[in-house]
């Protein structure tokens, strides 16, 4: 059993961070083009692919954890684990206002796309803050992995 919580935790790790690592390239890049079509549709997907693929992982995340923690017997909190939560609640602090963000941009696009307007400047404020907040999920990930893999007795 340990084996089979153990691939449902690195796999849902791995369409977590692959996945918003995916989007965040695709979305950028498409917010950096001129054409409202290419925004709107890049801001729809990305919406999309957060809703199908990375909310499951996030939640799958701590589940399997919390499973292997069980099945393994190592002390909760430890300090390479605990070091490990914190980084994933930075992750998720950052991720819940990126979400909201993306449904704004989202809306926003497809609006001035139907009206055939130009983005509005709120649009632009917006795209930075998703991409700063962006960061901090992305390095808190890459510790987490590192956390996973080295286990370190600190």
């Amino acid at each position: 059993m340990y084996s089979v919580i153990k691939t449902l935790h690195i796999l849902s790790a791995t369409v977590l961070f692959g996945t918003g690592l995916g989007i965040a390239f695709f979305m950028f890049m498409a917010q950096r083009h001129k054409d409202i079509n290419i925004r709107a549709f890049a801001a729809k997907l990305t919406v999309k692919a957060d809703t199908y693929f990375t909310f499951p992982a996030a939640i799958a995340q701590p589940l399997t954890g919390a499973y292997l923690l069980y099945l393994s017997g190592l002390p909760v909190f430890s300090p390479w684990l605990s070091l490990s939560y914190v980084l994933y609640i930075v992750a998720g602090a950052c991720w819940l206002p990126v979400v909201l963000i993306q449904i704004s941009i989202r809306n926003q696009l497809l609006h001035c796309q139907q009206q055939n307007l130009p983005p509005p400047l709120r649009n632009t404020t917006l795209i930075r803050w998703w991409f700063w907040l962006g960061w901090p999920a992305f390095l808190s990930f890459i510790g987490i992995f590192y956390l996973m893999v080295s286990k370190p007795y600190f």
